[in-house]
């Protein structure tokens, strides 16, 4: 037992330890004195460089502005910041990394992205987003009516994360980096366009490693959300048919032949007709049943589409290769699963069945 004339002597090496196993370096945290990053967009700059933005001071009650440097490094932005600003950026509360279109589609972003994920300081949560046209510029204009307007993108990115009923892809760079680096996992991203007014969401990005291939929207973005994304829709509007369909739940049946030639693909759809404007009594059941089995050629079609385009550009976002591992069978690699992805012939069938709405009541199909 150790006597209690010691005590103090053991303290005070306890302390001396625990000081010398910290950094010498204090941190500058006082609220006067920093300025938490909401937001970077990165574009592309002038002779290779990167145009790098953000928004300050965030959240305070005091005039915003928008700063841009160009720099090789992403950090170098960080510290170009802090020259000609009075306050110290800190990166701590980073919410969203918007990158512009045109970086995507050359490649390259994975280390950009990676930056950010070995930054301790820096949450793994934050949103990935690719903006077409220029964000600059929208968030300047947006300065005299909407100060708050980077905390406002945060927010709604967050709610429809949260809510998740497929209205668009929300990915955190956690997520999208794990589908880079994972076998028969290929990365989307949501897209956005931007111009001086309007911010709005475009559709779905695939990527190919880190490099974006295809993006889809209206129709196409509707069926992938359902085919991979929680599988619900709160809407399915199909203007083809003049036709709303509310609370789509799907369930989504996957199946490969031994050899991986063939795929087939069963979509079951549950609802309920929420609008009609079209030329048919939906009242009369010969006639719903008609316009039920045209929706479900048109899915079909659609979807067949769809997926021969993905095989075209050797990319898997709905993770079909997941299907061919088995247990007690030999995994194949990534590379000899894109060569039977490519050629493989794919059977898409639909199954609809909706609760069609008569007088204001739900009339059970």
């Amino acid at each position: 037992m150790v006597p209690y004339k010691h005590y103090g002597l053991l303290a005070i090496v306890s302390l001396m330890w625990m000081a010398g196993c910290s950094s010498p370096y204090v941190e500058n945290n006082k609220i006067e004195e920093i300025a938490p990053v909401v937001f970077w967009s990165v574009d592309k700059g002038t002779e290779g460089k990167l145009k790098i933005s953000t928004l300050v001071p965030p959240l305070i009650q005091e005039k915003k502005r928008l700063l841009s440097k160009e720099v090789d490094l992403l950090k170098q932005g960080s510290q170009e910041f802090n020259l000609v600003y009075y306050r110290e950026l800190k990166q701590g509360q980073l919410r969203m990394l918007l990158i512009n279109e045109e970086l995507a589609k050359k490649g390259g972003i994975e280390k950009l992205i990676n930056t950010i994920l070995v930054d301790p300081d820096i949450s793994m949560r934050v949103y990935l987003l690719i903006v077409r046209g220029d964000f600059d510029e929208y968030i300047k204009n947006q300065l005299t009516q909407q100060e708050n307007q980077d905390y406002f993108l945060y927010r709604m990115l967050k709610h429809y994360e949260e809510h998740n009923q497929g209205e668009m892809s929300i990915v955190n760079i956690h997520t999208f980096m794990k589908k880079v680096y994972s076998p028969f996992k290929d990365p989307v991203l949501p897209v956005f366009h931007s111009d001086n007014n309007n911010f709005n969401y475009v559709g779905t990005a695939f990527f190919q490693n880190d490099k974006e291939v295809m993006v889809i929207q209206d129709v196409d973005d509707n069926i992938f959300q359902l085919l991979d994304n929680n599988h619900f829709l709160k809407v399915l509007a199909i203007p083809k048919f003049s036709i709303s369909l509310g609370r789509i739940r799907s369930n989504v049946r996957m199946k490969l032949s031994s050899d991986y030639s063939t795929l087939s693909l069963h979509v079951g759809l549950k609802g309920r007709i929420e609008e009609y404007q079209g030329e048919l009594n939906i009242q009369n059941e010969e006639q719903l049943e008609h316009l039920f089995h045209e929706m479900e050629v048109y899915l079909e079609e659609q979807t067949s589409d769809l997926l021969k385009r993905m095989q075209q550009l050797k990319v898997d976002p709905l993770e079909v290769g997941t299907h061919s591992l088995k247990p007690f069978s030999k995994e194949i690699t990534d590379e000899q699963w894109m060569k039977h992805w490519e050629n493989m012939r794919i059977n898409v069938k639909y199954d609809i069945k909706v609760h069609p709405l008569i007088n204001g009541a739900v009339d059970v199909r």
